[in-house]
């Protein structure tokens, strides 16, 4: 495949002339923005870039942006992102899906799209709560959730959507919220990655779970609650008072208090992004304890599932022409 070509955009050239028609305050709004403000850095094409989405509130997203886009039917937005990109492997594939979506009726669709590794990044917007629907609990509404369809508190424990990713096989995995100033940076960084880049997206629903995230995304003292994963760097977060260690008896992460510059001393651990089991124990960092894990967890690429394809093809076509 070509070095694709880069593209000078503004905001506006990937603005449609469609009314944006979420409830005002919700989370999609801020993330639209932040998807609109980053493709221009990308050098992204318009006419090479595809959105393609299933079932709910989020997926109505390639509507709203100036490009081309598929909305598709419940959950299968993987597979028929699967086809576009095989049958076209030079578009730029960006999958929009939701915690209900996702993760429900649409959890195979996504854990083969994940283990076969092909070319794409998958937002899924996390509200724990099924928003078009009118607010039923979704595979990730915590336990005691109160909806129509939990009128007395969900005893489901809720599925860990970064989890699911790595158990899948995917070989990026992301995290960040609706109106962090550091989304754009996660969604470069998945859109670098060459194979399934998977960012989930904390997405603060106003009207059926509002603020339901507020506990680390709320910006004051959002420092002591966020952990912000940059490969290489240290895990430090608390405005560096703090960071994360590994409890090496116990094979746990841990927090431990840092004294000035003195990290090391302190054993707090460098980020490799290429590290499997690390971004596991991330991943499962149980919030409260322990800030909440975001940005880049888990970046180790490998052969995406269009290449062997293409490579088998013409394998194939060789052997005819042999023939």
């Amino acid at each position: 495949m070509n070095a694709p070509v880069k593209f000078e955009t503004t905001l506006k050239d990937w603005e449609t002339d469609q009314e944006v028609r979420w409830c005002p305050g919700c989370g999609d709004y801020a993330i639209l923005k932040a998807v609109q403000r980053t493709l221009p850095q990308l050098g992204a094409n318009p006419a090479n870039t595809v959105f393609i989405s299933g079932i709910g509130c989020s997926s109505r997203f390639p509507y709203y942006m100036e490009s081309y886009g598929f909305h598709t039917i419940h959950g299968r937005a993987p597979a028929l992102a699967t086809g576009v990109k095989l049958a076209n492997p030079e578009l730029d594939i960006w999958l929009v899906t939701g915690d209900g979506d996702g993760l429900s009726i649409g959890g195979n669709h996504m854990m083969h799209v994940l283990r076969r590794n092909v070319n794409m990044q998958i937002m899924l917007f996390n509200n724990e709560i099924y928003g078009l629907t009118k607010g039923q609990a979704s595979p990730t509404s915590r336990e005691g959730t109160k909806s129509p369809s939990t009128p007395l508190g969900s005893y489901d424990r809720p599925a860990n959507p970064c989890a699911f990713a790595l158990g899948s096989g995917a070989r990026f995995v992301g995290r960040g919220f609706d109106v962090s100033k550091n989304l754009p940076d996660v969604l470069k960084a998945a859109h670098a990655h060459q194979g399934a880049a998977f960012i989930e997206i904390f997405q603060n629903c106003i009207v059926y779970n509002k603020d339901v995230f507020e506990d680390f995304a709320a910006p004051k003292g959002a420092e002591d609650r966020q952990l912000w994963l940059v490969p290489g760097e240290p895990m430090l977060f608390a405005k560096g008072t703090k960071g994360i260690a590994l409890d090496t008896q116990k094979l746990a992460l841990t927090v431990v208090d840092v004294a000035g510059d003195n990290w090391q001393d302190a054993g707090v651990l460098v980020h490799d992004a290429t590290n499997r089991s690390l971004a596991h124990l991330l991943v499962e960092m149980p919030f409260g304890p322990f800030p909440m894990a975001l940005g880049v967890l888990y970046d180790d690429p490998r052969p995406t599932f269009e290449a062997a394809v293409i490579e088998e093809r013409a394998r194939s076509s060789a052997g005819k022409d042999a023939n």
